[in-house]
């Protein structure tokens, strides 16, 4: 059985490929892509994996967008973070969807769905489960997840050598980018380096709990101890432990910031 996994992130990628050579030695994962523009140069080649597990949010897009630029007939099971609004969609339109961070029960649940589907052979199905979707509406799916609630990142999936774990958003103080690489600062005082950008995290964060400060900062509400004014229509932010600091917040964004704190 050939496999493709399409996921951005790279704690997920080594979990997911790690999990699938333990449930399905024999099966071949015949690619590992990390973006949208990844995903349609493959599938342009002519690559029709029998099974791809693929995320829902790329770096670079949603993954819908694959299905508009290329012809897609591989069996998907969806990875995803959402986790309430679009689930029927999900359901109706792929194998399964598997919530983030992905259980290893949950994957052989999924696996053994797939299998069941096809039959001994790659044929036929089982009794109890319906064909494969014919012609699925990724549309809907999209509709679904935009006609919905916002829903905003829950936990991190943190990896250290081979052993992962997770951290749960309300647990961290504070993001900070240095030379590319990004750390969350818990309350604390632990550092865990998380495969996101800022932009990235920007998007993905409640923006009731969090700012983005500056270029390397998003902060959250309970780090501020106090700001005043300083020149320039600035303003200078005292943080609270476990970072002790101080921040500047420029005048384009001082405005935001006193209405953020106000809320």
């Amino acid at each position: 059985m050939r496999v493709a996994i399409i996921e951005d992130e790279k704690p997920n990628l080594r979990m997911l490929t790690d999990m699938l050579q333990k449930l399905r030695p024999g099966w071949e994962v015949v690619a590992r892509l990390e973006s949208v523009s990844q995903s349609v140069a493959f599938f342009a080649d002519g690559e029709q994996p029998d099974l791809v597990l693929m995320d829902i949010q790329l770096s670079d897009g949603i993954c819908f967008t694959i299905f508009e630029q290329v012809h897609v007939t591989s069996n998907i099971i969806f990875t995803t973070a959402f986790d309430q609004y679009a689930i029927q969609a999900f359901r109706v339109n792929s194998v399964d969807y598997l919530l983030k961070p992905v259980r290893e029960s949950d994957l052989e649940r999924a696996l053994e769905k797939f299998e069941s589907w096809r039959g001994p052979q790659h044929s036929g199905r089982h009794p109890d489960h319906r064909a494969l979707p014919q012609g699925a509406d990724y549309g809907e799916i999209l509709r679904a997840i935009r006609s919905g609630q916002k829903e905003y990142r829950k936990r991190f999936l943190i990896s250290a050598g081979n052993r992962y774990y997770k951290l749960d958003t309300p647990d961290i103080a504070c993001f900070v980018s240095e030379n590319r690489i990004t750390t969350a600062i818990t309350w604390s005082g632990e550092k865990h380096v998380v495969d996101f950008s800022l932009d990235r995290l920007e998007e993905e964060l409640d923006p009731d709990h969090y700012f983005r400060a500056d270029r390397r900062t998003i902060v959250h509400i309970d780090l501020i101890a106090r700001f005043e004014d300083y020149f320039g229509n600035k303003l200078v932010v005292r943080l609270k432990s476990p970072v002790n600091d101080k921040i500047t917040i420029s005048r384009l964004k001082a405005s935001a910031f006193k209405m953020w704190v106000g809320k």
